[in-house]
């Protein structure tokens, strides 16, 4: 199976911003455990900070990947234009989030991606990208 790993804003920062709630980890270092736990598995990674950039993405993802693990970051609580592209693509996307969102301030607990993913999973820290990918291949 060939996954896409998609993170958003600020993701970039993984382990150096607000550790406390993140944590010191980088997504590398995530990114590293989930090729080795799963070395049948291929795994492409993308971050970017730009709305569109994320959009064209999922955009492309039909026939190049089998799933996507994806981390809107702020962009979950604001883009319609993102919701509305994972809604568009048949591949399924799995929402993750290092940290309960619904335990974060009040703006962050809508998800306007929730109703057009296969799934959500938050709260975990980094384990939320290997339930995630656990989720597209179970």
């Amino acid at each position: 199976m060939k996954i896409l790993i998609l993170n958003g804003p600020n993701l970039n920062l993984q382990g150096r911003r607000d550790t406390d709630i993140y944590g010191t980890e980088t997504f590398e270092s995530c990114l590293e455990k989930l090729r080795e736990r799963y070395p049948a598995h291929d795994f492409d990674y993308r971050q970017s900070n730009l709305e569109g950039e994320l959009i064209d993405a999922l955009h492309a993802a039909p026939g190049r990947y089998d799933g996507v693990v994806l981390n809107a970051g702020g962009y979950t609580h604001t883009s319609v234009a993102l919701r509305d592209a994972v809604s568009a693509v048949p591949t399924p996307v799995v929402e993750v989030h290092i940290s309960s969102i619904l335990a974060r301030e009040e703006f962050r607990h809508i998800s306007l991606l929730a109703p057009v993913v296969k799934g959500s999973v938050m709260g975990f820290g980094l384990e939320s990208y290997r339930l995630g990918v656990e989720a597209l291949i179970g």
